[in-house]
């Protein structure tokens, strides 16, 4: 008799809440954490899980984040940049008030299809997480941002990417299977 094949546990961590004004657009935006929030919860939360792995986006507020997780855990921590946010493009540190309305109007009406000036599309975002779903093997921890984690715990729950679906909360865990 053969073993039923289990899939890896993941736990999904989007990082702390950025150090940006409110309202700014930003993904690739190299941000730091704002200073007032505290990781312990997310910490408290990882506590005996069976990660075999750390894997984080290279993006500061994630690293930031996977180096608190690293001095938890015997784990270290590997950057991979197909765990980066959705890259807006000329509207990257833009007021979202200040993106042309008939843009965002195009983008709602084809997230998978649109890309902003310079940026990259919701298909774009979704190939590079369906590559980094198709590899993971073991169970890990994974930091990152609301773009990816959104579409890489569809792939998990076999749901269909829903790309204007809200994102975790910054400084949330999610479990898969659920602890």
């Amino acid at each position: 008799m053969t073993e039923p094949f289990l899939l890896p546990r993941l736990a999904l961590i989007r990082h702390m809440p950025a150090a940006v004004a409110p309202g700014v657009c930003y993904g690739r935006l190299d941000l730091a954490v704002r200073d007032d929030v505290d990781p312990a919860l997310v910490l408290e939360a990882l506590q005996g899980f069976p990660a075999k792995r750390l894997l984080c986006s290279p993006a500061r507020r994630c690293r930031e984040l996977a180096e608190l997780v690293t001095a938890a855990t015997d784990l270290v921590s590997e950057a991979d940049k197909r765990l980066l946010e959705l890259d807006f493009g000329a509207w990257e540190g833009m007021p979202w008030d200040a993106v042309p309305r008939a843009a965002l109007d195009d983008w709602a009406a084809d997230p998978w299809g649109f890309a902003p000036p310079g940026g990259e599309s919701g298909a774009e975002l979704v190939a590079r997480v369906r590559a980094f779903h198709a590899e993971m093997n073991e169970s890990a921890i994974i930091v990152a941002h609301g773009g990816p984690l959104k579409v890489l715990r569809c792939l998990l729950e076999g749901r269909a990417v829903d790309l204007l679906a809200p994102a975790q909360p910054p400084g949330s865990v999610w479990f898969s299977p659920p602890k």
